[in-house]
């Protein structure tokens, strides 16, 4: 009960200061919003790891401010686009191709990328990196990491496909 009255005499105390300035940072309600209701989460979670009870105020507004940054890092990573608009930009893989894949063949198939590719895809996709720190991790620039993935995941695909083609039980000779 105590701990109740405590978070909910912290939330009346900090809810306005934290939304005006994840306001001032999102620039949009609903995600000023989001961003509140997350340090608050937060500090339900973690709050009680808060040694100096002086710094509650400044938790708060630092949890708030690096939330608000990983949100904007996500979304320049993964940006949202509409289906209709992406659709020229997705890969064409036949079902029949798509439902015979498993995780052992992907991986099998990055191995035997050339290295100056397997790097790169192995980085993006497996590790969830952007090119910014795919680029900084190899020490080339923003440009090659890109043509880089696009030709990596081109042979990719290729490798992918003669695989699934080849892996299909053939008729014994007779």
């Amino acid at each position: 009960m105590a701990d109740n009255v405590e978070f909910e005499s912290l939330v009346a105390r900090y809810y306005e200061p934290l939304y005006q300035f994840a306001l001032s940072l999102a620039r949009d309600e609903p995600d000023a919003c989001d961003l509140t209701q997350q340090t608050f989460c937060i500090w339900a979670a973690k709050g009680h790891q808060l040694r100096d009870a002086s710094k509650v105020k400044t938790w708060l507004f630092t949890t708030l401010h690096r939330e608000f940054l990983g949100a904007r890092r996500r979304q320049t990573r993964f940006p949202h686009i509409e289906l209709e608009f992406a659709a020229a930009e997705l890969p064409v893989v036949p079902p029949p191709t798509a439902n015979r894949l498993d995780a052992g063949q992907a991986l099998d198939a990055l191995a035997r990328l050339d290295e100056i590719y397997q790097a790169p895809v192995a980085l993006f996709y497996l590790q969830d990196c952007s090119y910014n720190e795919i680029a900084e991790i190899l020490d080339v620039p923003l440009g090659t990491v890109k043509s880089r993935l696009t030709r990596g995941l081109g042979r990719l695909h290729q490798l992918l496909t003669d695989t699934t083609t080849n892996a299909q039980p053939q008729p014994p000779n007779l």
